[in-house]
């Protein structure tokens, strides 16, 4: 079996974040050549491109963690009908230089919880149109927007009894995609 490593870019920083716990849950659906790495972006500076020539150390390690990747997972909350500035702060960096983007070519999968009814509706669909835009090939099919509820998450941090089935379905063509372009690529 050929190992697959996915970079996980989860777009809130907040210690509990809903989002965070479903970036590890949904690694546990995974079959085992998939490995999960989440990226740190919290340490980012503001993108500037004064900034290209010389990019921060932390800069070069999320493109390079980004690169040795074979696919890409957005976790991402809502926040005033968008991304969170985190993240699409993050998605500027990696693509910059202009010809230089870390992102082109790699498949990708999008996800969100949030406490409201449509989950992540809206955050997204932008970020699709901005992966569109870097050339990131994005599932899309299922879409899962997913309500923050008690159960969502067993007391291990799994996926609960009553989405569990959906979110390994979702796992399932997530994987199928990131290996239905290793073979395109390969």
């Amino acid at each position: 079996m050929r190992p697959f490593t996915i970079a996980v870019f989860v777009g809130s920083l907040r210690r509990e974040s809903f989002n965070r716990k479903l970036a590890h849950a949904m690694a546990m659906l995974a079959p085992k050549e998939f490995t999960f790495e989440q990226v740190q972006i919290d340490d980012l500076p503001l993108y500037n491109q004064d900034d290209d020539a010389h990019p921060a150390a932390c800069v070069v390690r999320v493109k390079a963690e980004i690169q040795k990747a074979q696919g890409l997972l957005f976790v991402t909350p809502e926040y005033n009908r968008s991304i969170p500035g985190v993240l699409k702060n993050a998605i500027d960096h990696a693509s910059r230089p202009y010809g230089h983007s870390a992102w082109a070519g790699k498949p990708a999968g999008v996800l969100g919880v949030s406490v409201g009814a449509v989950g992540t509706a809206l955050a997204q669909q932008h970020l699709r149109n901005i992966l569109a835009y870097l050339d990131v090939p994005t599932l899309g099919q299922p879409e899962a927007f997913i309500q923050a509820k008690d159960d969502l998450f067993d007391s291990h941090g799994r996926i609960g009894e009553g989405t569990r089935s959906f979110l390994q379905g979702w796992m399932d063509h997530y994987v199928a995609w990131v290996k239905q372009h290793a073979q395109q690529a390969g």
